[in-house]
């Protein structure tokens, strides 16, 4: 099943467009990704997505398409977006800010939602050793770590991640790419926009690559992750070779 299609999606900054007539989907269960060099798109492909620029274009999600959208309504139907910033609550707890991601679930007054904080803890058990710390004076990764929390506490079927690895230590990024391995495992579909390439084609089923706002390649991610456009492009192949010399 066909749980995201964009058609001819474009995101304009005044008289700038960043996407130009971008297509894509992604299938129940699968993990995807859109990669590209800084300036690509990416980034504003999410937020054409779930609204937070205005985009024209179709997005149709579980076969429903979605003429307006805010990120709030699309959270409570199931599409999650963790975005670049985090925009975590600095001031609240570690715990606040996680449940403050069940907040739809609660106003429905569904259950499940202690069980879920337990999962998220066994996920980063980082966070239950922080759960009392202020989420502002975290560390990036820790506070990574605690979006990705907050946004699974909403129990989502599309896990959105908008450059997850950004400004993070390598360790801390081989770390948060384990845990979507796991939840991918897990079956929770996932659109990540990444600039760490390889990590990003590692973890997927397919790709997608941007340059200046526009697809100019796609396949499965074992293919891109070998193809030597893609190496000598977007992975430095070339360039580690000739500094080697």
């Amino acid at each position: 099943m066909t749980i995201l299609e964009v058609k001819n999606l474009t995101v304009r900054y005044g008289a700038v467009e960043a996407v130009r007539d971008l297509s894509l989907h992604v299938a129940e269960g699968e993990a995807v990704t859109l990669i590209g060099p800084n300036g690509a798109g990416k980034s504003s492909t999410l937020k054409g997505l779930v609204g937070l620029v205005s985009a024209s274009g179709s997005v149709s999600y579980r076969g429903r398409e979605l003429p307006r959208r805010t990120p709030e309504a699309l959270a409570a139907a199931g599409m999650v977006l963790v975005p670049e910033k985090r925009e975590l609550f600095a001031s609240m707890e570690v715990e606040d800010n996680l449940l403050l991601g069940a907040f739809t679930r609660v106003q429905r007054r569904e259950g499940g939602v202690r069980e879920d904080l337990e999962r998220v803890y066994t996920l980063f058990p980082r966070l239950r050793e922080r759960r009392k710390q202020l989420a502002g004076t975290m560390s990036g990764g820790e506070q990574q770590m605690l979006a990705i929390g907050r946004a699974l506490m909403a129990r989502p079927k599309l896990l959105m991640l908008d450059e997850p690895s950004l400004g993070l230590a390598p360790l801390i990024v081989q770390e948060i790419f384990r845990i979507l391995g796991e939840l991918k495992k897990e079956g929770v579909t996932i659109l990540v926009v990444e600039q760490n390439a390889r990590m990003a084609l590692k973890l997927a089923d397919r790709g997608y690559v941007l340059e200046a706002g526009e697809r100019v390649m796609e396949g499965p991610a074992q293919e891109l992750l070998h193809d030597p456009r893609v190496l000598e492009s977007y992975l430095g192949i070339r360039a580690r070779e000739e500094a080697a010399k």
